[in-house]
C-alpha cells in the first residue's frame, strides 16, 4: 500500500525521472502534488504497470493533480554535464514550471541536488512508496515514451517506438550497422564491449 505524504506538509511533491540509462534521447523528470486524500487502487511504480494502465493513470493524475509538471534534459547537456546532474536538472526544471512552491519534495533514489531553500528527502525505490512519487514516474516515462515514438519515425532501424532509446541489442546492432544519430548521447558506450579472445 503506498503512503500519500512523507513530510506532513500538505504541499509535498513528489519528483522522479525517466530515461536516465537510455543512449538516445533527453532525460525527462515529472513533478506532482497530489491532494491530501488522493488515492488510487492502481497508482504504483510505472515499471510495474502496463502501457495500457500508465496511459488511463497519466490522465487521471494530470486532471486531479494540485499542481504537475515534466521537463526534460537534452542529450547534448546530458553529454555537457553529465547524467547524474541532469537527472536533477530535469527535476529542478520540473518544479520550476509550479505556480506555487512546494513545501517539500520527495525524490525518488538516494541522491539530489538541492532546490532553492525547499527541505527534500531522497526515498530509495519511492515510487512504490509514495503517491506522488509513482505519480511522477508515470508522467515521466509516458511523456518520454511519447516523444522516443516521434524520434523513432524519422529513425525507424533503432527500435525506439519500443525500447524508448535504452541499450537492447536491436538498438546497438543498429548503432553498430548504421551509426549514431543526432539524438545520441556521445558520452555513453553505444555500443558493447566486445570480449577480446585469448589463446
Amino acid at each position: 500500500m503506498l503512503l500519500p505524504n512523507h513530510s506532513g506538509k500538505i504541499l509535498e511533491a513528489g519528483l522522479d525521472e525517466a530515461g536516465r540509462g537510455c543512449l538516445a534521447g533527453p532525460v525527462m523528470a515529472a513533478a506532482v502534488i497530489l491532494p491530501a486524500d488522493y488515492y488510487h487502487p492502481l497508482l504504483n511504480d510505472s515499471k510495474q504497470l502496463s502501457k495500457k494502465d500508465r496511459e488511463m493513470l497519466r490522465e487521471e493524475i494530470c486532471k486531479e493533480a494540485v499542481q504537475w509538471a515534466v521537463a526534460e534534459v537534452s542529450h547534448a547537456e546530458i553529454d555537457e554535464i553529465n547524467i547524474l546532474n541532469a537527472s536533477f536538472l530535469a527535476m529542478h526544471r520540473a518544479v520550476d514550471q509550479f505556480s506555487t512552491h512546494p513545501e517539500f519534495l520527495i525524490v525518488d533514489g538516494n541522491r539530489f541536488k538541492k532546490y532553492r531553500e525547499i527541505p527534500h528527502a531522497c526515498i530509495v525505490k519511492g515510487d512504490g512508496k509514495y503517491f506522488s512519487i509513482a505519480a511522477a514516474s508515470i508522467l515521466a516515462k509516458t511523456f518520454r515514451d511519447d516523444l522516443m515514438e516521434k524520434l523513432a519515425l524519422d529513425f525507424p532501424a533503432y527500435g525506439w517506438e519500443t525500447n524508448a532509446g535504452y541499450p537492447t541489442i536491436k538498438h546497438r546492432e543498429a548503432i553498430s550497422k548504421f551509426g549514431a544519430t543526432p539524438h545520441h548521447r556521445l558520452s555513453f558506450k553505444l555500443l558493447a564491449e566486445v570480449p577480446e579472445l585469448s589463446f
